[in-house]
């Protein structure tokens, strides 16, 4: 009898669990219908009945209750309520969608959830207190939303979290102190709010914790002693707060760090110089503080040390000699201090050397013929110093220099000709404001790059030389206070510059001077003097020139504003869908035989069409524009996020005409641009082929595709070979994907979106931008965590492109797998038992054995491009020899 009663109760029991297993699945079922009505998820087929296999979601192995449900990146809207009625969820990731209003406070019953991703939406009001009651919670990630008021006191009850992020968003108050309860806490980032009192001494019970990253602030008070007790704690990230006091000795217990970040701030004092320590350090900034005393000899310990920023400070004394020993050393930025002595030679050995900033101190002594021992050198900025003697003609041997800055010293003697072989100089030569004398060398015009030339403040004389006009990209010129006689060369850089860029020269005459030359042979102009009393009459026929220019501008302005109001009463008469023409602020063509057939407002136009639209990219979308001439326009609309650059008009345009004179044949140049209300144009070529993205996904399908690796390789290596010309000239692309590769007639591909790259430039320093730089599948996966743009990031993004170029498969596609984008699904092949070939398109490896041999040599191109270590990946120029290579062997 009591052995019936037992089975009879363990039945009961389990007709009980059965009942509730059913019961579970059964809502679990309802509730996922419900959510796909609510956020529109067409995917999700309400036949099937297995529910456990629709996109997003997996199920436990046992009772088919959903534990993972994945939504991000599908731009979705909706309440997201009715998520909470997932019981049994233990993953959640509803990232990058349109998101909006309050996080419900009952995702807080949501008692077995590990991972909780919330990031990039429009969430606001606070952060739930009810998060509080998730103690399986391992991961939080709250960032990039409009969330307020401060960090709830209650999180420190989350004793298995591991990873809290919440950074980019309007959050205020103090950190609290029960963070430090949160032992398990590996990443902390917070920056980009506005957080406000001191940094609590007890985070240093975070033992485990390896970033740290708080910049862009309102934090203040002293660097605790206590941080650097985070025994694994590889990254510091305190720039542009409030803080003040001195750096701790204790840093140097820290010995695990590898990047310390901390400018941007007030801190004092001097460098401890416990910093020697920490032998990993690769990155040190503490720029724009009030530091003070000499550099530490220590740094010289810290042989992994890449970059060191120290600009901005009180330090004085000289560099010291030990920095020689610094051989990974590719950035020295010490400027605007008051350090002194010559120019240290021990950190010119350096072979990885890449930039070297001494400006604005005083440093004497005089340029060393070594000055090039560096063959990587490409920044060289000694301006604002007290460096005497002449210019070495060794200069000449500094052939991969971007930037040459050599003003405001005391440099003697004449300009040498060998600085014509500079090939690469682009940025600027600036020589101003010294005692250098004879004549502008015509080597000078060899310079094709150069963007800047500042001859300004000297004792220089002669002509300008006719050979500066093959300065092909030049855009600012300064020859102003000098002894310059004859006629300017007539070249359009010369007559576009204000006339102060030649003023001070007494001989000089021609446009943009309002001095005439009159009517003379080449010969003769070279020879020319002038006389008083010609300059004279030169004056007086300039101040003629000058008063009726006046009034001819005058009269034009009001016969421009009358012909746009009547344009405007025409334009209010029609019935058009634009009820009114956009008033154009600005606007340029540069290349000058298009100007006429170009029609700005006809351009701005065609922007307000969604039937002129042709692609969306993460910063602008690309619209057809048919001008009046019969010329087809492709306009690049800049995002409303990015109308920032518009504070700043006159450096965008200048920004974008020296884009306009890079001259690569893999790269997409502008060729004008508009501004018209807050909207930025950039004007470009338009190409049929269309992007390559469209030549992978959409002409493939096509029944008379017709398979040709080698076009497809040729494709691969100029886009390599555009983004090696970028990274040459120090420009990190912000958005690589075959959607930004245009291809045009001959299918030779173009790299676009440059200009977004330079007008935004997020990558010097901590801080990020607005948006997400890059496009989902192609994003590198440290960019998570460091939210920085890099020179590897792009290799990877690139590494992806030939692996769309190789599969023609999709960088993001559901046939992957649940969380599997292109670059995991080719890594992980070996262990799904797929070989290479099973990877690669058939329809291009089974043509020939040669194609397939290629093919595979791309294919391990392509996997130690995205490789998930950025020290690991190759450099760009590599890259291109690799690929080259495989057409060789």
């Amino acid at each position: 009898m009591p052995f019936l009663s037992l089975l009879s109760i363990l039945l009961v029991g389990f007709l009980s669990m059965s009942q509730l297993v059913i019961s579970e699945v059964l809502n679990d079922q309802a509730t996922l219908l419900a959510i796909g009505v609510e956020f529109k998820i067409i995917e999700w087929n309400s036949n099937s009945s297995d529910y456990c296999k629709w996109p997003g979601i997996s199920c436990s192995s046992n009772n088919s209750s959903v534990e993972k449900l994945d939504l991000s990146k599908h731009g979705l809207q909706g309440n997201i309520t009715i998520i909470s009625e997932l019981k049994t969820l233990k993953f959640l990731d509803l990232s990058f969608n349109n998101f909006h209003g309050i996080i419900p406070p009952v995702f807080g019953n949501l008692s077995d959830l590990e991972f909780l991703d919330l990031s990039f939406n429009n969430f606001g009001g606070p952060i739930p207190v009810e998060f509080a009651k998730l103690k399986n919670l391992r991961a939080l990630n709250l960032s990039n939303n409009l969330l307020n008021g401060v960090i709830p006191d209650e999180l420190g009850s989350l004793k298995k979290l591991q990873d809290l992020q919440m950074f980019a968003n309007r959050l205020n108050g103090s950190i609290p102190h029960s963070v430090a309860n949160l032992t398990n806490l590996r990443v902390f980032t917070a920056y980009e709010n506005e957080l406000s009192g001191v940094i609590p001494d007890k985070l240093g019970s975070l033992s485990k914790i390896q970033l740290l990253n708080l910049h862009t602030n309102r934090l203040e008070g002293s660097i605790p002693d206590s941080i650097f007790a985070m025994e694994k704690l590889e990254t510091l990230v305190l720039t542009q707060n409030r803080m003040s006091g001195y750096i701790p000795k204790s840093i140097g217990i820290c010995r695990g760090l590898s990047n310390i970040r901390i400018g941007n701030n007030n801190l004092i004092g001097g460098i401890p110089r416990e910093i020697g320590n920490i032998s990993g350090l690769t990155y040190f900034e503490a720029n724009n503080n009030n530091l003070s005393g000499e550099i530490v000899m220590e740094f010289s310990k810290c042989t992994n040390l890449t970059l060191l920023n120290l600009a901005s400070n009180g330090f004085t004394g000289t560099i010291p000699f030990e920095f020689g020993l610094l051989t990974n050393l590719q950035e020295l930025i010490v400027s605007d201090n008051s350090l002194f002595g010559e120019i240290p030679l021990s950190i010119l050995r350096g072979k990885n050397l890449n930039k070297l900033d001494l400006s604005n101190n005083r440093f004497n002594g005089t340029i060393p013929g070594s000055i090039c021992n560096s063959s990587r050198l490409q920044f060289l900025l000694l301006g604002q110093n007290s460096i005497r003697g002449g210019i070495p003609h060794e200069i000449g041997n500094c052939t991969k220099l971007l930037e040459l800055q050599l003003g405001s010293n005391y440099l003697t003697g004449n300009i040498p000709p060998e600085i014509g072989h500079i090939k690469n100089l682009q940025i600027a030569l600036n020589l101003s404001s010294n005692h250098l004398h004879g004549q502008l060398p015509e080597e000078l015009g060899r310079l094709d790059k150069l963007v800047s030339l500042d001859v300004s403040n000297n004792q220089l004389s002669g002509s300008i030389p006719s050979a500066l006009k093959g300065m092909l990209s030049l855009i600012e010129v300064n020859f102003s206070n000098n002894r310059f006689s004859g006629p300017i060369p007539s070249f359009i850089p010369f007559q576009k510059s204000l006339n102060s860029s030649f003023l001070g020269n007494k001989g000089l005459c021609g446009e943009p001077l309002s001095v005439s030359c009159g009517d003379f042979d080449d010969s003769a102009r070279d020879a020319y003097h002038h006389k008083v009393s010609y300059r004279i009459v030169l004056a007086v026929i300039g101040s003629g020139l000058a008063v009726f220019a006046s009034v001819s501008v005058v009269v034009l302005l009001f016969m421009m504003r009358e012909r746009q109001e009547r344009a405007a009463r025409e334009a209010g008469k029609c019935d058009d869908e634009i009820s009114s023409n956009p008033v154009i602020l600005a606007g340029n063509v540069f290349v000058e035989n298009l100007r006429q057939a170009i029609d700005f407002e006809v351009v701005a136009k065609a922007t307000m069409k969604d039937s002129n639209k042709l692609t969306i990219g993460t910063f602008s979308t690309v619209y057809k524009a048919e001008m009046p001439s019969g010329m087809v326009l492709s306009v690049r609309k800049l995002k409303s996020m990015d109308k920032t650059i518009l504070n700043h008009q006159s450096k965008m345009i200048r920004e974008v005409e020296k884009l306009s004179k890079l001259c690569h044949d893999n790269l997409m140049r502008p060729i004008g641009f508009v501004l018209f209300e807050d909207v930025v144009l950039l004007l470009h070529q338009h190409f049929l082929n269309g992007t390559l993205a469209q030549f992978l996904h959409d002409h493939s399908k096509k029944e008379d595709y017709k398979p040709d690796w080698p076009a497809r390789l040729a494709i691969a290596i100029g886009v390599a070979e555009g983004l090696t010309f970028l990274h040459h000239l120090a420009i990190i692309h912000l958005d690589i994907s075959s959607g930004n590769v245009v291809l045009d007639s001959n299918l030779n591909p173009l790299v676009g979106e440059v200009e977004i790259s330079k007008l935004l430039d997020p990558s010097r320093g901590t801080a990020s931008i607005s948006a997400v730089a890059g496009s989902f599948g192609y994003i590198p996966p440290e960019y998570a965590y460091t939210m920085q743009v890099t020179a590897p990031g792009n290799v990877y993004s690139y590494g992806v492109v030939l692996l769309e170029i190789l599969t023609t498969r999709l960088p993001v596609d559901e046939a992957f797998g649940e969380g599997i984008d292109l670059v995991k699904w080719v890594h992980t092949a070996p262990t799904r038992g797929e070989t290479p070939e099973q990877i690669l398109d058939s329809r291009l490896s089974t043509v020939s054995f040669s194609w397939r041999k290629e093919m595979l040599a791309a294919l391990k191109v392509a996997l130690l491009c995205t490789d998930s270590t950025p020290a690991k990946r190759p450099k760009m120029k590599k890259v291109v020899e690799m690929l080259r290579e495989i057409t060789q062997d």
